[in-house]
């Protein structure tokens, strides 16, 4: 049922995420959410992991219509935030939610780099409520997407009508044993030395490909490492301003300030 001029009736929420729109995931997110709100996911059309904020700007993207409210976007999980707002759905987002990702976003280097974590902040830089989901195996490599997406569709109720404060982005990592509950966390460290595999291919042109490694993972008191460690789900509220305001005063910035810069130039 719609509303006059084509707006469907209840919130309206959109799913994107960087394993594509095929994903076991973000289907398993879509099931929960559409009992509750209207939703539609416009996700990549490939993996796009680890692909963090970039835009694509130097090629046409297309948007192709799987099915009624899934669309799929030759592009990154930040073109499909801005494709799906300006051309693709029937009105602003009351909410987005990236995700559910296979496998954890924990920590510093994660969340850099990270394509879920990437379309949430894109929501937030627009001023749309958003949130990244991530969900850890069990040990046998399975994923509950079921249990976490109806776990995401109850904390979807509480934020639409109480927004999340003005430049949050909330990155929620789930454990995959039933959770012992909810933790409001900082970011561990979790620092990546990849492996770079040397070849060569059938014309003897060597090429690098980047491996996984093994990570460092640090997970200090009150970290989201800790918590999911602990069995516990993690939500860390991410800044979209990474100003380090302790640091302005830093004696070696303010010896920069005095640099000559007539005298430089000249």
């Amino acid at each position: 049922m719609t509303k006059s001029g084509g707006r469907p009736r209840g919130p309206l929420v959109l799913l994107t995420n960087d394993d594509g729109f095929f994903s076991d995931g973000i289907n398993a997110l879509a099931r929960s959410i559409g009992q509750i709100a209207d939703c539609f996911i416009v996700a990549p059309d490939r993996e796009k992991s680890a692909t963090s904020l970039a835009l694509t700007l130097h090629h046409p993207l297309r948007a192709q219509k799987i099915r009624p409210r899934v669309y799929a976007v030759d592009g990154t999980p930040a073109d499909c935030i801005y494709v799906a707002i300006q051309k693709l759905l029937p009105g602003r987002p009351d909410l987005i939610i990236s995700g559910i990702n296979h496998g954890p976003n924990l920590g510093q280097q994660d969340i850099s780099y990270s394509g879920t974590v990437a379309g949430a902040v894109q929501g937030t830089f627009l001023e749309i409520p958003s949130l990244a989901v991530s969900l850890l195996p069990d040990e046998k490599g399975r994923f509950p997407f079921e249990s976490a997406s109806r776990l995401i569709a109850a904390l979807a109720e509480k934020l639409v009508p109480n927004k999340i404060p003005k430049g949050i982005t909330l990155n929620i990592n789930i454990p995959a044993d039933p959770p012992k509950g909810i933790r409001i966390t900082s970011l561990g460290w979790k620092r990546y030395n990849p492996e770079i595999i040397e070849k060569k291919d059938p014309r003897k042109n060597i090429y690098y490909w980047i491996g996984n490694g093994k990570p460092l993972v640090v997970g200090g008191r009150g970290s989201d490492i800790e918590a999911v460690q602990a069995g516990y789900v993690s939500i860390t509220p991410l800044h979209s301003d990474l100003t380090d305001f302790k640091a302005l005063k830093n004696s070696l910035f303010q010896e920069a300030v005095s640099l000559p810069l007539k005298k430089i130039l000249a």
